[in-house]
């Protein structure tokens, strides 16, 4: 059964609190006055119940808030995080409540997010791991020989588990915002051909074409930050396109400073339903090619970090990224 909450409407807790007892007094004070010619002990008597009975209607709507807390908070100590409090009170308690049940939702939200990262993390450990541990067995058994086609391949599973730690350091270094923004001038051209030479496989039958309008393009950003964007969207476009093009093209936003960054592959795309997903942490799209699902999760922090945005764009083909960083 819900109690009403006539007292609701009212934005003070004080002002709740002196009409409690205004009330409380009126009512005795009717309930005497009609129960006068009564013996006056009689009398006095009923008037204190219908106080205490008004007194018990009005109260309880205005501490039911703080009980639910109560309770709710004692859930939350073992572990249930379900719990939230009936905020229709318009006073400092029900700002209070409804305070409460946004903290609710983010210690919720937290612990989903804890225990989704100790599975996916432990989900991506463990694949390179017993590989590694295959391969390592297999040498010590004399099943295969150290040769280098074996040390290959266990050093690849080893660059993967590097791979995995680095991207969840910078990912826990952003997150927890303690990675300083320092803005510099630079020419885009040099900088976005630096990147892509650092993370093309030569050997690979891909071309990367770099297009700048105007070629002496000049944007401001923290070159560390943006570096990590590029190389994570260069090598989203490798492992999700069909290995034969990849488009990088970069013009001046509105504003001084400001810059607009496409990374075009000619792979199958992603759907619309799909696009806001991908940016969430280990979330591959897909993709068979590997990785560890971190890339577009770092490459996403990295721009809130300059309060740019970025998002999938509508192509007619393949998948188009396009960050913006806003002037400064």
């Amino acid at each position: 059964m819900t109690w009403p909450r006539p007292l609701d409407p009212l934005r003070s807790f004080k002002v709740k609190t002196g009409l409690l007892v205004v009330t409380s007094v009126f009512a005795a004070s009717v309930t005497f006055w009609f129960a006068s010619n009564w013996q006056f002990r009689f009398a006095l008597g009923v008037a204190l119940l219908v106080s205490l009975a008004v007194t018990q209607v009005l109260a309880h709507g205005m501490t039911s808030p703080l009980r639910e807390m109560t309770a709710a908070a004692r859930a939350m100590a073992t572990g249930d995080w379900s719990r939230r409090v009936r905020s229709t009170s318009r006073d400092e308690i029900g700002e209070l409540a409804q305070a409460f049940n946004q903290m609710a939702e983010d210690l919720e939200a937290d612990d989903r997010y804890r225990r989704e990262l100790i599975a996916n993390v432990s989900h991506e450990l463990r694949t390179p791991i017993a590989a590694l541990q295959a391969v390592l067995e297999n040498v010590v058994d004399g099943v295969a020989d150290p040769d280098p086609a074996t040390l290959r391949t266990a050093l690849d599973q080893t660059e993967r588990l590097g791979a995995l730690v680095r991207d969840l350091l910078d990912l826990s270094r952003l997150e927890a915002g303690v990675v300083p923004v320092h803005r510099t001038d630079f020419a885009v051209e040099p900088f976005l051909r630096r990147v892509v030479d650092e993370h093309a496989d030569p050997t690979a039958a891909v071309d990367i074409r770099i297009d700048v309008q105007p070629s002496t393009l000049r944007a401001t950003a923290d070159t560390a930050r943006l570096h990590q964007v590029v190389a994570n969207l260069v090598d989203n476009a490798l492992r999700h396109g069909a290995s034969t093009q990849v488009h990088v093209r970069a013009e001046a936003g509105t504003g001084p400073g400001s810059l607009v960054l496409d990374v075009h592959d000619d792979g199958p795309g992603i759907a619309r339903q799909d696009r806001a997903g991908v940016f969430e942490r280990f979330t591959r799209g897909g993709a068979a090619g590997g990785g560890t699902g971190l890339g577009l999760a770092i490459a996403r922090w990295a721009v809130d970090l300059h309060d740019g945005r970025i998002g999938v764009l509508d192509t007619q083909s393949g998948c188009c990224i396009r960050v913006e960083l806003p002037p400064t």
